[in-house]
């Protein structure tokens, strides 16, 4: 039988992916088997699952409203912040699409400060 397995990707050592989420929601903790899944296709990226209860200091003053919100950065750049729902086919693409040239930039100054609390922890 053919291995039909996704071979990991090849992720730029400045990729950092990062989701907020709360401990009580289903839907994060349906999500987290399918983000450390992804960790091990992208092994050159950062990948870090924050609580933002937990670790409210970290993400003030950032307001998460929807579950699972990412992001994404490459470098010091953010490239994606939103919610996204828990399909692997769509992060995947989505990862692959920030690194891309031309990807877009999140240019909130909150958005840049949280990406670089994340690398540095």
């Amino acid at each position: 039988m053919p291995n039909t397995a996704t071979p990991p990707q090849t992720a730029p050592a400045t990729l950092l992916v990062a989701c907020l989420c709360a401990q009580w929601c289903g839907t994060c903790n349906d999500y987290q088997p399918l983000f450390a899944q992804l960790q091990t296709d992208f092994p050159g990226a950062k990948f870090v699952w924050v609580d933002i209860e937990d670790e409210a200091d970290l993400v003030d003053p950032i307001e998460v409203e929807n579950f699972p919100t990412l992001l994404i950065a490459t470098g010091e750049t953010p490239r994606f912040f939103g919610t996204v729902m828990p399909h692997g086919e769509t992060l995947r693409r989505l990862l692959q699409s920030t690194t891309e040239a031309g990807a877009t930039t999140v240019v909130d100054p909150e958005v840049v400060a949280l990406a670089q609390r994340l690398r540095a922890r």
